[in-house]
C-alpha cells in the first residue's frame, strides 16, 4: 500500500491543507515529501496522520487483502458466465475505488474492470477503460500485458474486427502465464477462426476449448464451444458431427433452461437441417428459434430471414413473400443494408424474375463483393448468373461468372 498517496488522497477528500494536516505533527515540506512518496515516514508520524485524519492503518491493511479476493472473484464469475453475480462483486468492488490506486491490486483491478465491461457489452466505455490501460502498459508484469492483449483481443471480435484480433490472440504464446483460463483463450481463438472462415482451425480450437471447460465443470462454457463445433462442422460438411453436436446441445439446454442460449441453437439446427435438404424439420427449427426471440435484433432477422428462403426453396410463394417482407421492413428499422438488399432482391423475384436478375448485378453482386468476400452466399449468385447467361446464348457472360467463382 502506498500510504504517502493515500494521506494525500484522504486529505484532500476532507478539504483540509497541508498547514492543517501537518500542524503539531510535522512540517509542511516533510509532509509534502511524504505524500509524493520522495520520503518514507515513520510509524509514529504515519499514525499521527492517519489519526487526524481518522482513517484506520489495519482496516486500510485488510481492505487490500479484501480488493484481492473481489478481483479474483470477479474473474471467476465472468469465467462461468454467472452474470447477475458478476454485477454483484462488481458493486462490491466499486466500494472500494477510492483506496485502490494506492493498493498493490491497482492493475489487476483495472484489467478486471476492462474485462468485465467487455463482459457486459459496454464496448465504448470499455474502449475508454482500454486507452486508460494502455498509457500504464509500460510497467505491467508479463502476465498482465499478456491478459491486457487477450482483453484487447476480446474487444476487437465484439467490435467485428477478426482479422486483427486473431493475429492478437496469435501473439499470445504458450509460456505467457497468462491470468485467464486457458479455455478462454482457446474459445475465443476458435471464434476468431469461425468468423474468419476457417473451420479447420476453429474446430481445432474448439476441441482444447472444450476439453479445458470439461475439466473445470464450467457448464454453460461447454455448451458455448460445442455450439461453435457445431456451427463449423456444419460449415465443413461433416453433418453427423454437427448433428450429433446440437442434439447434445438441445437436450442439455432445455434441461438448464437457458432461454438465451437456446434460440441460438434452435437457428443452428435449423440451419443444418436446410444445409441437409430437410426443410420441413429446418422450418421448425427456424420457427422455434424465432417464438424465444423477443427482441426484434439482428438474430431475429436472420431467422426470418432462413425462413423466407426455404419457402422459397418449397414453393410457397405466399409464405416467402410475407417473411421477406418483414426482413425488408425490419432491415430498415436496424439500419442493416445487407438484408436490405437481399430481400428486396427476393421481393423482386416474386414479383418480376428479370428485374431481379438485373438488381442482382447492380445492387447485391457489388454489395457482397465489397463486404463478404467470397462468400458461399456470393458464390450462389455467380453460379445463379452463369446458368442464367448460359440458357440465353450469352456465354461470354456466363464465362466471367464461372472465372468469379474459381
Amino acid at each position: 500500500m502506498q500510504f504517502g498517496p493515500l494521506i494525500k488522497f484522504y486529505r484532500i477528500q476532507q478539504g483540509l491543507t497541508q498547514k492543517e494536516l501537518a500542524n503539531g505533527i510535522c512540517s509542511v515540506p516533510h509532509l509534502s515529501k511524504i505524500e509524493s512518496n520522495a520520503k518514507e515516514a515513520n510509524q509514529e508520524t504515519m499514525g499521527l496522520l492517519l489519526e487526524r485524519l481518522g482513517v484506520n492503518l489495519s482496516s486500510i491493511t485488510e481492505n487490500e487483502g479484501q480488493i484481492k479476493l473481489l478481483v479474483s472473484e470477479l474473474n471467476e464469475k465472468i469465467d462461468y458466465y454467472l452474470n447477475d453475480e458478476a454485477d454483484e462483486v462488481m458493486k462490491n468492488l466499486q466500494e472500494f475505488e477510492g483506496i485502490i490506486p494506492f493498493s498493490t491490486n491497482l492493475h489487476t483491478y483495472e484489467l478486471a474492470k476492462y474485462r468485465y465491461l467487455i463482459f457486459k457489452e459496454l464496448l465504448d466505455v470499455a474502449h475508454k477503460q482500454y486507452e486508460l490501460l494502455n498509457k500504464q502498459k509500460n510497467i505491467f508484469s508479463q502476465p498482465q500485458m499478456a491478459l491486457f492483449s487477450y482483453l484487447n483481443a476480446v474487444w476487437l471480435l465484439k467490435k467485428g474486427i477478426y482479422k486483427k484480433a486473431d493475429v492478437l490472440l496469435g501473439s499470445i504464446g504458450k509460456d505467457s502465464k497468462i491470468e485467464i483460463s486457458s479455455g478462454e483463450l482457446f474459445y475465443h481463438r476458435a471464434i476468431a477462426k469461425t468468423t474468419l472462415e476457417e473451420p479447420g482451425y476453429a474446430i481445432y480450437y474448439g476441441k482444447l476449448a472444450l476439453q479445458e471447460f470439461m475439466v473445470d465443470h464450467n457448464f454453460k462454457r461447454i455448451l458455448h464451444a460445442m455450439m461453435l463445433l457445431g456451427i463449423n462442422y456444419t460449415h465443413s460438411k461433416i453433418y453427423e458431427e454437427a448433428q450429433e453436436c446440437f442434439k447434445h446441445l438441445i437436450r442439455n439446454a432445455e434441461l438448464l433452461k437457458e432461454t438465451k442460449l437456446l434460440p441460438e441453437i434452435y437457428h443452428n439446427m435449423g440451419f443444418l437441417q436446410k444445409k441437409l435438404d430437410n426443410f420441413e424439420e429446418a422450418i421448425l427449427f427456424f420457427e422455434k428459434s424465432k417464438s424465444l426471440q423477443t427482441d426484434h435484433n439482428s438474430h431475429y432477422l436472420i431467422t426470418t430471414y432462413s425462413i423466407g428462403e426455404i419457402y422459397l426453396e418449397l414453393n410457397n410463394e405466399d409464405r416467402a413473400r410475407e417473411a421477406f417482407q418483414e426482413v425488408y421492413e425490419l432491415s430498415k428499422k436496424l439500419e442493416s443494408r445487407k438484408y436490405r438488399i437481399l430481400s428486396n432482391y427476393y421481393l423482386m423475384t416474386l414479383d418480376s424474375p428479370e428485374k431481379s436478375l438485373a438488381y442482382t448485378e447492380a445492387k447485391v453482386i457489388p454489395y457482397l463483393e465489397e463486404s463478404d468476400g467470397k462468400s458461399e452466399e456470393l458464390i450462389g449468385f455467380y453460379k445463379m448468373l452463369s446458368n442464367h447467361y448460359q440458357k440465353i446464348g450469352r456465354f461470354d457472360q456466363a464465362v466471367k461468372y464461372i472465372e468469379k467463382i474459381n
